[in-house]
């Protein structure tokens, strides 16, 4: 099989018929054998409805699954990547935002350019400056993050990969934002970006608020830390751990040190306990203490995971 498209819906019941009308005719004019998974995230409308009657009418291409109540888009593209038997894998969302007319650009791209993964850019977004610009902010943190510098919009809906990447990753808690990201630390690095026309929302309304920015941050962060710290957490809780206890040590010694100089002298001196610095370090040295136990604790939960000696092989011969 050609393609497989996977559209994560929550309430999009009016924009259904319309969205899998212009998939079909895209890919009946390009002549693609193809499957439509519609993934129907708890809708509380009558989206299920819409997506079993599409099934009826056209067994051949309509696929579908539907959650008991709503887990969010991470946890649906997933499962469509489980689903999904194509050799391209293109995602979008349901809401007619994204184009069908950019799938045979985009399939193109991974056939015969050798990309793993192409990511939508909507350049021109129709969207309230509210939205806009924490997206350009968030993008940016996300380039510099990653380390993926060609890419402008990491959270475009709108994406095709070749199907060994999808079979290679797991997408969860709200990591649908960083797919590019997640496709990188698998070893997929052949990451591409396609300018996609941008379409106002027809039907509904946003299933997103701005408290996403707020999550994608720290989701960002644990991208970053589990992709380079998650097979030897010690390198980091050790080494922070290590450097706080030595300069907590440093600096007590030091506070000793100028308490037996001043005794020695005959200079007027205070008690060691009378000095902040005592307690500051002290403070410092039982942080990196227990820094030190966390990344010890972390290097035994690392040690018995079944998964801690897999890799991923490219080929083998």
């Amino acid at each position: 099989m050609d393609i497989s498209v996977i559209i994560p819906l929550f309430n999009e019941e009016e924009s259904l018929p319309e969205l899998y009308r212009w998939i079909a005719r895209v890919m009946d004019e390009h002549n693609f054998s193809y499957e439509v998974i519609f993934i129907d995230d708890g809708s509380t409308d009558n989206s299920w409805n819409v997506v079993k009657e599409l099934r009826q009418a056209d067994p051949a291409h309509v696929k579908g699954a539907s959650f008991r109540r709503n887990y969010g888009k991470s946890p649906a593209l997933n499962t469509g990547f489980g689903l999904a038997k194509g050799n391209v894998v293109i995602t979008m969302d349901a809401d007619l935002q994204d184009s069908p007319d950019e799938i045979p650009e985009l399939y193109r791209m991974i056939t015969q350019d050798g990309l793993d993964l192409v990511s939508g850019f909507k350049k021109k977004r129709y969207d309230p400056l509210s939205k806009t610009i924490p997206t350009k902010l968030f993008n940016a943190t996300a380039r510099k993050v990653s380390g993926i510098k060609n890419l402008h919009d990491f959270n475009c809906g709108l994406k095709a990969y070749r199907a060994e990447v999808v079979k290679h990753i797991e997408v969860y808690g709200d990591m649908h934002r960083y797919i590019p990201y997640l496709a990188k630390l698998a070893g997929f690095n052949k990451i591409g970006e396609k300018v996609v026309h941008h379409r106002a929302r027809k039907y509904g309304k946003t299933k997103f608020g701005l408290d996403r920015f707020v999550n994608g941050y720290l989701d960002l962060l644990t991208l970053w830390f589990t992709g380079r710290f998650g097979k030897k957490p010690m390198h980091f809780f050790g080494l922070l751990g290590s450097l706080m206890f030595i300069l907590g040590l440093v600096a007590v010694i030091l506070v000793g040190a100028m308490k037996l100089y001043h005794m020695h002298s005959g200079h007027p001196y205070i008690l060691v306990t009378d000095s902040p610095y005592f307690y500051i370090s002290l403070v410092l040295m039982l942080l990196g203490s227990q820094l030190f136990l966390a990344g010890f604790v972390g290097e035994l939960v690392v040690r018995n995971s079944p998964k801690r000696n897999e890799y991923e092989i490219k080929e083998e011969l």
